[in-house]
């Protein structure tokens, strides 16, 4: 199975694509797509839009995996993420492929065995799951690896 795991923002979107035989992660491509600051809100949504596409076309995964998100303080950001976020699993429903959606809370549960665990164990742990030398930069995209690495401890094998 292929999973593509998302970590959603508007000016950073980590993503990370795993192949998992239900025992073994394989890492087969992880990076971010970046939007510039100072360009037009749509116009960042349409660069994430064709950059997932691409994605999608290329690593063609089976399932995709994403933050759920919460906001406690800023509204303004939270409907700018979830605009965001709602472009990525767009490429995903188009495709008919499954979309699943964890909190940060079951992503540290699944990945370090603690749900309070702290960012870096949790990049630290994605790293040596995935066999990786280096924790994966950007940060999102360590994110991202580890959302579908949450995925894929949580899917039922038939």
């Amino acid at each position: 199975m292929r999973i593509l795991g998302i970590d959603p923002g508007y000016a950073i979107v980590g993503f990370g694509v795993l192949d998992y035989d239900g025992v073994n992660f394989v890492p087969v491509e992880y990076g971010a797509v970046l939007t510039e600051a100072n360009t037009p809100f749509t116009e960042r949504l349409k660069a994430i839009h064709e950059d997932v596409e691409f994605i999608f076309e290329k690593f063609s995964p089976d399932h995709m995996a994403v933050e759920r998100l919460y906001f406690n303080s800023n509204q303004k950001t939270a409907i700018d993420v979830a605009q965001a976020r709602g472009v990525t699993v767009l490429s995903a429903a188009k495709r008919n492929i499954p979309v699943s959606e964890y909190t940060p809370l079951q992503v540290k549960q699944s990945v370090v065995g603690y749900g309070r665990a702290e960012k870096h164990q949790v990049m630290e742990m994605t790293r040596m799951i995935l066999g990786l030398a280096q924790i994966p930069k950007p940060d999102d995209a360590a994110d991202a690896l580890a959302i579908a690495i949450c995925h894929g401890h949580s899917i039922r094998w038939k």
